[in-house]
């Protein structure tokens, strides 16, 4: 049994404790994030061809701007296509990859004549799916709908538990909040040395900056929490890519 720190804004963090409690390890929590909505006033109904999804966050601003449940979604991965349709949305694809996944379906299934191809997106973002669509001769627009706030310090009782070596793990799902985790840890004096960093992509471990502070880090062999949380059993012989 480890103790894994969840590392990403509510209410996924809860999910994905769950998850990590299922397997018989402790669990401690810091978002590092709050979400916050951006105004935004949404294309009328008949120009929009479909929506790209590249995150639950992005779906759920969508949601509370009032879109069309009947929009079409592209989303990411199928996690957020399954929170594409527990908000009502009906038509919903998955890509069940990254960004270059999802401008492919899109680009295979859609037409460059056939409507404005919209990203439901938040301010930071690692990718831009809409400029390699317009590359490709569609018309596609990035449209802003959430900001992620990074918080300023680490959690006290978080950061007593690095310092105190009792964090065995820590999931880190986006670059920003690698980022962050990395800034907020050394800026509250902790040590990171007994700390696997487990990431969700290549993208994310990189932005870590300098891997030594840590016993080890890898990435998930997919970019999807499942196989994420597969590094808790694998680390250190894991199947992602180690730097």
């Amino acid at each position: 049994m480890a103790t894994v720190l969840i590392t990403r804004p509510q209410p996924e963090a809860d999910r994905t404790a769950a998850a990590v409690a299922a397997l018989g390890h402790d669990v401690l929590i810091d978002p590092l994030m709050t979400v916050e909505d951006v105004a935004a006033t949404l294309p009328p109904l008949d120009m929009v061809q479909a929506v790209l999804i590249t995150s639950v966050n992005g779906v759920r601003a969508l949601a509370r701007q009032g879109a069309p449940r009947t929009w079409p979604l592209y989303a990411v991965g199928d996690r957020t296509a399954a929170a594409a349709r527990d908000l009502g949305f009906t038509t919903v694809r998955s890509a069940a990859g990254d960004a270059d996944d999802l401008v492919g379906l899109v680009a295979a299934e859609t037409r460059p004549d056939a409507g404005l191809l919209l990203h439901a997106a938040g301010v930071d973002m690692a990718g831009d799916p809409a400029g390699a669509l317009a590359a490709q001769g569609f018309t596609a627009q990035r449209l802003v709908l959430y900001r992620a706030v990074a918080a300023d310090a680490l959690l006290p009782g978080i950061r007593d538990a690095l310092v105190a070596g009792a964090v065995d793990h820590v999931l880190l799902f986006s670059a920003r909040s690698a980022r962050t985790f990395v800034n907020l840890a050394v800026q509250g004096r902790a040590d990171l040395g007994a700390v696997s960093a487990l990431c969700l992509s290549p993208a994310v471990a990189g932005a870590l900056g300098d891997a030594s502070l840590f016993r080890h880090v890898t990435v998930a062999a997919h970019p999807n929490q499942a196989a994420l949380l597969d590094l808790l059993a694998l680390v250190p012989d894991g199947p992602g890519r180690v730097f």
